[in-house]
């Protein structure tokens, strides 16, 4: 099934947003079941994006993703990633489905049939599929940045954190340092459980890739906390401060990757929501302050509002002499918000 888009919207005070959703599924006066909300800090430029899909892939299925770009057209390539990604992932999933409904004997031109012999995958067959083509989507992704007519990307890109829900499982597929974690009771308790890994330079499994592909993966004398990937020998080198990026064609020849960690989750009735943020809101908060924020949200339509804020009011305290990173926030809850004591460290 393709993505139903009947309307696009975008908040008015923020043009790094953008939702498509089928007009008919939010009627007036209806709570929608997700927020979305991006903040420029002091930087210059908002280089965040995030985007929300409804009904992706199947009814109730939702696409959400955040991408925090960075560089001098950072700005550029976060918003061309927004925008794109979502439909060449499923676009690949679509082109899997065929070939696969071909080589079993079962492919049949009317949707109805097609969509049928879908629900019968088992859950393991089909997050296979929507790996493979969420990794061809990446590649295809990382080709179209790449022959962009006048956008230098050899030393700009942008992360990409998704989650897509289908039914009852969770597909997550991480490109850098942003992250997805989830809130969950548990003995009517808040449970923060993360779900990406920060692909930075410094983990070990990433540090071994980029010294193999002659990369360097030290900090420099301004900044002595921060692991960054830099080009041996080579004083113009940019020095990255993830592992794995769209664009940064400078340093892919150097172990800086676009393939994304992919793995799956099944959703149980405990399971809460799903907050994707970029690292301006982790470098301030950590999970469960974030899970503790969204959950005691007045509502679903304002927990990322009040995690960015949260977020702004941090660096301000924490960081006072720093300039703030831009912060962006998507949550995707899985049930409507009963009204519950707030989360206790």
């Amino acid at each position: 099934m393709g993505i139903c888009i009947s309307v696009s919207e975008k908040d008015d005070d923020d043009e790094n947003v953008t939702i498509f959703e089928e007009r008919k599924k939010v009627p007036n006066g209806s709570q929608r079941l997700f927020s979305v909300y991006s903040k420029q800090g002091t930087k210059g430029l908002n280089q965040d994006a995030a985007s929300i899909h409804q009904d992706y892939g199947m009814e109730d299925g939702t696409y959400c993703g955040v991408y925090d770009g960075h560089g001098g057209n950072g700005h550029r390539v976060s918003k061309i990633v927004s925008s794109r990604l979502s439909s060449l992932i499923l676009d690949q999933k679509n082109i899997l489905e065929k070939i696969d409904a071909i080589e079993n004997g079962y492919y049949n031109t009317t949707s109805k049939n097609h969509v049928g012999t879908m629900k019968k995958d088992s859950a393991a067959n089909n997050f296979q599929k929507w790996k493979e083509a969420i990794v061809s989507a990446f590649k295809v992704m990382e080709k179209e940045v790449k022959l962009q007519h006048n956008l230098d990307c050899s030393s700009s890109g942008t992360t990409a954190v998704v989650i897509i829900k289908q039914g009852e499982g969770l597909v997550i597929a991480n490109l850098g340092d942003s992250r997805a974690v989830m809130g969950t009771i548990c003995d009517e308790k808040l449970i923060a459980t993360q779900l990406t890994t920060d692909l930075k330079p410094e983990l070990p499994r990433e540090a071994e890739r980029i010294r193999r592909c002659n990369g360097c993966v030290c900090a420099s004398k301004e900044e002595p906390d921060i692991q960054r990937v830099w080009i041996p020998n080579n004083d113009n080198s940019p020095g990255l401060a993830m592992s794995r990026s769209f664009g940064d064609f400078l340093l892919k020849d150097h172990g800086v990757i676009a393939v994304p960690d992919i793995s799956y989750r099944p959703l149980t009735s405990s399971d809460q929501f799903i907050v994707l943020a970029s690292d301006g809101v982790w470098d301030v908060l950590n999970n469960n302050e974030v899970a503790s924020i969204v959950w005691s949200a007045e509502s679903e339509e304002v927990a990322a509002r009040a995690v960015v804020e949260a977020a702004t009011a941090a660096w301000k305290d924490k960081f006072p002499s720093y300039m703030a990173d831009d912060c962006t926030v998507a949550c995707l809850f899985l049930h409507q918000k009963p009204q519950l004591q707030p989360f206790q460290n």
